[in-house]
């Protein structure tokens, strides 16, 4: 496993929420973050039908337009009621002329779930895919997930993105009931990043 050098990433996305995730997870490790918004990089069209394939276009786009090492995740929910939709298109789910609108995709989401008279509990899991990429080409990958199922209504102010709807397994709230803290400790950005911290030399928790 190549490792990471260095005390400044950058983190291959524009969604302010992602970024700060993402940080939060790195600033134990001396890290700072400075995302592709911050660079004035443009979002790269993602063409693959899976996370790591997608998560790999938007790292290695990074690192190649500023020759830093750049980290990108690609993530989503898949609702098993709907085949594991919307999955790699969660974003896409979200997406209107004005921009992307969650709480639309959450209902959408819901809608589609009664459509088909899905079971309870609605189980679902949330995906993470983060890939390193350096300016060379060489990347490294790790996965994660989490486990739990979408209630409804929505509930909570805090996260981002399907949080209101997502209910981990063992607890009786949503991510976006929880403080950063515990759902940064549980998420499946956690558990990719778990794995993710042995590119960095001499990290210390």
């Amino acid at each position: 496993m190549r490792r990471f050098s260095g005390k400044r990433l950058l983190v291959a996305t524009h969604n302010k929420g992602k970024l700060e995730e993402i940080a939060d997870l790195l600033k134990p490790y001396g890290i700072a973050c400075v995302s592709a918004a911050d660079m004035g990089l443009p979002e790269p069209e993602e063409t693959e039908d899976n996370f790591v394939g997608n998560a790999r276009i938007k790292a290695h786009a990074a690192a190649k337009a500023t020759g830093l090492p750049a980290l990108a995740d690609d993530s989503g929910i898949e609702v098993d009621g709907l085949g594991g939709a919307p999955g790699v298109y969660t974003a896409d789910w979200a997406m209107t002329p004005q921009g992307r609108d969650f709480v639309l995709a959450m209902t959408r989401t819901w809608e589609a779930l009664e459509a088909v008279n899905a079971p309870y509990p609605r189980t679902a899991r949330f995906c993470a895919t983060m890939v390193l990429a350096w300016p060379d080409g060489h990347d490294e990958v790790f996965e994660g997930k989490v486990e739990g199922q979408v209630v409804w209504p929505m509930r909570g102010a805090q996260g981002h993105g399907f949080d209101p709807m997502f209910q981990p397994a063992g607890y009786a709230i949503t991510f976006a009931e929880m403080g950063s803290g515990e759902k940064n400790r549980i998420s499946h950005r956690a558990d990719a990043f778990g794995k993710l911290v042995a590119c960095f030399e001499g990290a210390e928790a």
